[in-house]
């Protein structure tokens, strides 16, 4: 079960899931949209922020590399 604080768990889930997806370039709005969609999901949607979002995001850009 993954919460908004795993974020470099839920990175390595979006770059599972999502291989094609370039997370440089990717807004906020579909970046939590793809969190919310991953099934290991769990959390309150609202519990989220953009320190949150921008975590993911800077870790699935290394997850990338």
């Amino acid at each position: 079960m993954l919460k908004w604080v795993d974020t470099l768990d839920i990175a390595i889930e979006l770059e599972e899931k999502y291989p094609d997806e370039d997370p440089q370039w990717i807004n906020f709005v579909d970046l939590r949209n793809l969190v919310l969609a991953l099934e290991e999901f769990e959390d309150d949607p609202d519990k989220v922020n953009e320190k949150i979002l921008e975590s993911i995001q800077q870790n699935w850009i290394k997850e990338k590399d």
